[in-house]
C-alpha cells in the first residue's frame, strides 16, 4: 500500500489515479488521512492531474484547522493503493511512459458528479414553476344598435363595462350599415376557459335600450 513518492511526478499520478472516484483519502469527510498525504507533497499538482489537483486545493482550505479534523494521523505508506512500489528510481524510470498530460475524459470525479446533479435538480425545479400554456383567442364582435339614434358612445361604453376574468377589451370603431345606422366593431382577447362568445352575448344584449343584437365577425387563436 502506498502512493511512493509524492514529491515526483509519478507519485503524484498515482494520487490522481486514487482520487479519480473519490473526494478523500479515506471515508466522506476529511481528515487526518488527508493531513498526512497533503504534507508530504511539496507543490500542487499540475493541471494536469485533475483529480490530485482538485482535491490538494480543497484541503489546503482547511489547513488553519488541520489539527482539529477527525482520525490518526498514520505515516504516509498506510495510505493509498496497494502494490506501489516505493522506489524513485523506478518512479522515474515509468515517467515518461505513463504520464498523462491531457487528463481522462472517461472518468468523473464525485465533485463533478454532485455539480452535474445540482444542476439537474435546478433545471428541473425551474421547469417544474413555469407557468403553464394558456390558450387564447382573439375576437371581433359587431354590435348593432337599434337606429341610427341610438347614442353609439354610451353603447360602447356599456359593452367596455363589461368585465371578467379572462376578458381584455381592445381597439374599436364605427361601421356604417346603411340608413345612416353604424354598428360597433370591437376587438378582444379571451382566456378560452374562462369567456365564451355565448356568455359574451348574453352579456352585451343584455344592454337592450341600446344593443339590438351582436355577432362574430372573426374568431382567431393566439
Amino acid at each position: 500500500m502506498g502512493f511512493g513518492d509524492l514529491k515526483s511526478p509519478a507519485g503524484l499520478k498515482v494520487l490522481n489515479a486514487f482520487l479519480s472516484d473519490k473526494s478523500y483519502i479515506e471515508g466522506y469527510v476529511p481528515s487526518q488521512a488527508d493531513v498526512a498525504v497533503f504534507d508530504a507533497i511539496s507543490s500542487p499538482p499540475s493541471t494536469e492531474l485533475c483529480h490530485a489537483l482538485r482535491w490538494y486545493n480543497h484541503i489546503k482550505s482547511y489547513q488553519r484547522e488541520k489539527t482539529s479534523l477527525p482520525g490518526v494521523k498514520r505515516p504516509l505508506a498506510q495510505y493509498g493503493p496497494s502494490g506501489v512500489e516505493d522506489q524513485t528510481a523506478a518512479d522515474a524510470k515509468d515517467d515518461d511512459d505513463d504520464l498523462d498530460l491531457f487528463g481522462s475524459d472517461e472518468e468523473e470525479d464525485e465533485e463533478a458528479i454532485r455539480m452535474k446533479e445540482e444542476r439537474v435538480a435546478a433545471y428541473n425545479a425551474k421547469k417544474s414553476k413555469k407557468p403553464t400554456l394558456i390558450a387564447k383567442s382573439s375576437i371581433l364582435l359587431d354590435v348593432k344598435p337599434w337606429d341610427d339614434e341610438t347614442d353609439m358612445a354610451k353603447l360602447e361604453e356599456c359593452v367596455r363595462s363589461i368585465e371578467m376574468d379572462g376578458l381584455l377589451w381592445g381597439q374599436s370603431k364605427l361601421v356604417p350599415v346603411g340608413y345612416g345606422i353604424k354598428k360597433l366593431q370591437i376587438s378582444c382577447v379571451v382566456e378560452d376557459d374562462k369567456v365564451g362568445t355565448d356568455s359574451l352575448e348574453e352579456l352585451i344584449t343584455a344592454f337592450e335600450d341600446y344593443v339590438q343584437s351582436m355577432d362574430v365577425a372573426a374568431f382567431n387563436k393566439i
